[in-house]
């Protein structure tokens, strides 16, 4: 997978990413983010490097390796013939076709709708770019990450402008988000849909602006998510609609058609969600929500089993009955799980003492702030914070659902990046929310009106 090509390009391409990253910096950054951008950059070219190197050397196989040998298969049937490799570039898979066959035999993804086999195409792609080198496609799935990151960085600071410093290490610098969510994997185009998901609701739906360029980045990366992993706008997409309703309703001045429309907003909010959840679902093999919970009892049965034939880290909630209440009375083990697991005594590698670590300062932050402010006061502000509501929703629901699916440690730290941004961010902005001004002052200078009006205008 590695060679000589991959130390004589990569540095040529960097150079060539770091030319347009300080060409675009100033229409995307200000006078307070701007120490981020390349920093966080830079974290994501490092991370997918590294993320190639531990498959290549640690590991010795894994799903990075599997997309770029289908990508190299698809650039070879191009070599071969443009017709052959046209073919292969826009089926989904699933096909057969006599011209194709001598290729397709050979890739264990090509199947009907397959996620996987998307990837390859993408990473082909990138490929016919890039002389079909490895590390030089993981830039690019970095660079690409990095659009959406950065896009959900700057809406946060909209929301809490007085925390970016706090909201930029929720953001762009967490050791798991920036090494699994950087390389030639799914996580990484999802992580960086997600962000411009979460920042096109916002700027179209709640300011209200860009309303053109907002519909086209959201459904483009909707869409994205829904081909590759459809789970995770699954259980943002109602989060989000309930934000967006709770934002609106709380503008609304008269207190009693305030509580007349919050009723009906929500149920309005609750109707989409449920006929999304149904109808992206359906007809999918894997998550469509007649047969998620036969599906989940498959999968988690399968990576525990596989976990424990490998001596692997695998964990167990209980026994699955194949049932979607079955599934759900598992979640609030999951979410347990995915957020402050594995414990320190669980460690059996050093990928696992590097999650544990992360774990464990998650835990130590929520008992600090729910200690500090009390429980009550903490939830209560996070019920009537419209942006909490979102952060917390997503993440307890999205964690619930991985966390009852994965069954390994090594599987769940990956599968569980894209909610961690919004748990710490939630995290942070709890914190300076219920924290007195007297004893926020004396942890970070307060920003002036001017100031804030600065960032949040950016």
């Amino acid at each position: 997978m590695l060679d000589f090509n991959d130390l004589l390009l990569t540095p040529i391409y960097l150079g060539i990413f770091y030319l347009i990253a300080y060409g675009v910096r100033e229409r995307v950054t200000n006078y307070y983010t701007r120490p981020y951008f390349i920093p966080s950059l830079t974290l994501k070219f490092i991370g997918a490097i590294a993320l190639g190197l531990v498959y290549e050397y640690y590991y010795g196989a894994g799903d990075t390796t599997g997309y770029f040998r289908h990508a190299a298969l698809i650039q070879k049937a191009f070599a071969d013939s443009f017709q052959a490799g046209m073919k292969l570039m826009l089926t989904s898979g699933g096909t057969y076709d006599p011209q194709t066959a001598k290729y397709t035999a050979n890739m264990y993804w090509y199947q009907a709708g397959s996620a996987e086999y998307l990837i390859a195409r993408i990473a082909a792609f990138i490929g016919l770019l890039s002389f079909g080198t490895y590390t030089v496609m993981a830039l690019f799935f970095a660079a690409i990450s990095f659009t959406g990151v950065w896009a959900m960085y700057m809406t946060f600071i909209k929301i809490r402008p007085q925390i970016y410093k706090e909201l930029a290490i929720a953001t762009l610098f967490i050791p798991s988000v920036f090494f699994w969510g950087s390389g030639l994997m799914k996580d990484s185009l999802c992580l960086g849909a997600l962000g411009w998901v979460f920042y096109a609701f916002y700027r179209g739906t709640i300011q209200k602006q860009g309303l053109l360029f907002c519909a086209v980045i959201g459904t483009f990366s909707a869409y994205a998510l829904v081909l590759i992993k459809v789970y995770i706008l699954l259980c943002f997409l109602p989060a989000a609609l309930l934000w967006i309703f709770n934002e609106n309703s709380s503008r609304i001045k008269s207190p009693l058609v305030r509580m007349l429309a919050k009723p009906i907003l929500l149920g309005v909010g609750a109707l989409l969600a449920f006929f999304a959840a149904t109808n992206l679902t359906k007809g999918d093999d894997k998550y469509d929500v007649d047969k998620i919970g036969e599906r989940s009892k498959v999968v988690s049965e399968y990576l525990y089993e596989t976990s424990i034939q490998q001596n692997g880290s695998a964990y167990t909630l209980g026994a699955q009955d194949g049932t979607l209440t079955g599934m759900v009375k598992l979640v609030p083990q999951a979410i347990v799980v995915s957020l402050y697991r594995p414990f320190l005594w669980e460690v059996r590698n050093t990928i696992m003492l590097l999650s544990s670590l992360e774990a464990l300062v998650f835990l130590i932050f929520t008992l600090r702030i729910v200690i500090r402010s009390g429980l009550f006061k903490t939830l209560s502000l996070i019920i009537r914070t419209p942006a909490l509501t979102l952060c917390f929703l997503f993440a307890l629901s999205f964690s619930g659902t991985v966390g009852v699916v994965s069954n390994n440690f090594g599987t769940l730290v990956r599968y569980k990046i894209p909610m961690i941004p919004f748990y710490l961010a939630g995290l942070y902005i709890t914190q300076s929310m219920s924290m007195p001004r007297r004893k926020a002052a004396t942890r970070t200078p307060l920003l002036t009106t001017a100031q804030v009006g600065q960032l949040a205008s950016a």
